[in-house]
């Protein structure tokens, strides 16, 4: 309840725009986004202490997702996390928007010049979109078993889950999601498994949502790969879905001076399945290149 009255409030303007802190809202189009900030402010530039580094979540789920690494990563980097538009606490759309603008007007609203941005699925098709829009603005790039827009995916299961959510609804559609074989590996954990469908289902409202109002990088990433010039790093797990490998193997091949991590047991949701080794893999490739 406290959040839709600060959102109206910020909507109709009875309230000043909100300013860097631990969690709030951004002003976008209709009406806000939903951001969390921990860690120092301030980046050193030789050991890249304090340096921005915004976690964008996967479909049908939220920031929440990033919990093992949000707390654990602000002991030394500025940490950003935040509801893609119509996820966790972002409201949902009704008016075309981009998702690359809204990831803009975080950045702007924490003042935050140049980030690392780290996303998996859905958020690795935003952070890869966002570097060919404003690569001023990106120190890294690290693509987590990433989307990519112009990529021609295979339809899978989504015929059916899309049906689910037309005839009986969002959560009928979140649970054959969670069935599907980009989740089964992080379903299979039992200590994981509670927590991934608390999330699925928490946005089980993303299933009702109009496709045709996001607006699309144009030309879409994977006619410009070529173009990025930041340093990235691509991680994939080695039991994800086939559309995911190709889609690693194409940033590798096609981004210079690209790395690419095979996470081995991980399905899908890497960062969960296997939280440590994605922090090695993730926090060396930051080490190696401080924000400037």
């Amino acid at each position: 309840m406290l959040e839709t009255i600060a959102a109206l409030l910020l909507l109709f303007g009875a309230v000043p725009e909100p300013t860097p802190a631990p969690s709030g809202f951004v002003r976008v189009a209709e009406p806000v986004i939903y951001y969390e900030v921990a860690g120092p402010k301030g980046s050193d530039e030789t050991s890249g202490a304090g340096a921005p580094v915004v976690l964008i979540h996967g479909g049908q789920m939220d920031r929440r997702m990033w919990d093992p690494q949000f707390e654990s990563w602000s002991r030394k980097f500025r940490v950003v996390r935040y509801d893609v538009r119509g996820y966790g606490r972002s409201p949902t759309p009704t008016l075309p928007y981009s998702d690359v603008d809204d990831l803009l007007a975080v950045l702007d609203a924490l003042a935050i010049p140049k980030a690392h941005l780290v996303g998996l699925s859905l958020g690795g098709r935003i952070a890869i979109d966002f570097t060919l829009a404003h690569p001023d603005r990106v120190a890294s790039l690290v693509a987590v078993a990433a989307g990519m827009s112009g990529f021609d995916f295979s339809a899978g299961n989504w015929p059916q889950q899309m049906r689910a959510a037309q005839e009986r609804g969002g959560e009928a559609a979140a649970g054959l999601w969670l069935e599907d074989p980009y989740m089964v590996p992080a379903m299979e954990h039992a200590d994981l498994a509670p927590r991934i469908r608390e999330l699925v289902l928490d946005n089980a409202r993303v299933w009702l949502q109009n496709p045709l109002l996001p607006r699309r990088l144009t030309p879409p990433a994977a006619k410009r790969l070529a173009e990025i010039r930041v340093p990235t790093l691509v991680v994939v797990g080695d039991r994800d879905v086939p559309d995911m490998q190709k889609v690693a193997d194409q940033l590798a091949a096609e981004v210079k001076g690209a790395r690419k991590v095979v996470v081995p047991g991980a399905g899908h949701i890497v960062s969960l399945e296997k939280p440590q080794e994605f922090d090695r893999a993730v926090l060396g490739f930051l080490a190696e290149h401080p924000a400037r």
